[in-house]
């Protein structure tokens, strides 16, 4: 099986890379239409990371150290629900990381980063209230040749946002998602949040990702654990 490599580009904290984009990286190699990937250690960054089948599940190791875990999945909880694109637009103006982000440089949602995603989730109206999240997302040519990894980079830190990233630091543990179109690129497509419930260090969240036409184009399942800031600076 060929080499998981994690180029700074795709970083998530400074030193790391971003767990959604990893997850995707390593799930890219598994034969499942529902990939469930368990991150073990930080995925470090420019260093090869070998991968073979253990006991059935596909693992990637640096060092001899397991970094990441992935297997068949399955995705229980209802789809979160749409949001129109200029709603999600709209709501992009209140993103909570735009003032204060415990990872500024991260890939997906760092405001310092001008190479990367920017999606920036804001709240959005709706019987969800205040923890359902909404930005919009063109992928441009930069990332056309890695779109499956980048998409599950899409659909993870909207997760944290809607869990409270905001009030504690969290950092991926486990994405389950199903892709069932890849985004085009050049559209413009809306990304959606919502936390699920919370139990101690755990957060659970899901995600959606639809595409200009309104269709789902994919979804996620997260679970984040809070961790100690400073060791993440």
């Amino acid at each position: 099986m060929p080499d998981l490599l994690v180029t700074r580009r795709f970083c998530g904290p400074p030193s790391s890379g971003n767990g959604g984009y990893t997850a995707g990286a390593l799930a890219s190699q598994v034969d499942a239409a529902v990939v469930s990937v368990s991150l073990l250690a930080p995925p470090p960054l420019d260093t090869p990371m070998s991968v073979a089948v253990v006991d059935g599940s596909t693992v990637a190791s640096a060092d001899g150290a397991p970094v990441a875990r992935a297997e068949v999945g399955t995705i229980d909880q209802p789809t979160v629900a749409a949001v129109p694109v200029e709603e999600a637009r709209a709501a992009e103006r209140a993103f909570v990381g735009l003032g204060s982000h415990p990872f500024p440089t991260c890939f997906v949602c760092g405001p310092d980063r001008t190479d990367g995603l920017r999606i920036f989730p804001g709240p959005v109206a709706g019987p969800d209230g205040p923890t359902h999240l909404a930005a919009t997302w063109t992928p441009d040519p930069s990332v056309a040749d890695d779109l499956t990894a980048v998409t599950w980079g899409a659909l993870d830190c909207i997760g944290g946002w809607a869990g409270g990233l905001a009030d504690r630091t969290m950092v991926l543990a486990r994405m389950t998602a199903r892709l069932d179109v890849l985004p085009r690129v050049g559209d413009e497509h809306v990304v959606v949040g919502l936390a699920r419930r919370t139990e101690g260090r755990k957060t659970f969240t899901a995600a959606a990702l639809y595409g200009p036409d309104g269709r789902l184009r994919g979804r996620a399942e997260h679970l984040w654990i809070a961790v100690d800031p400073a060791a993440f600076a």
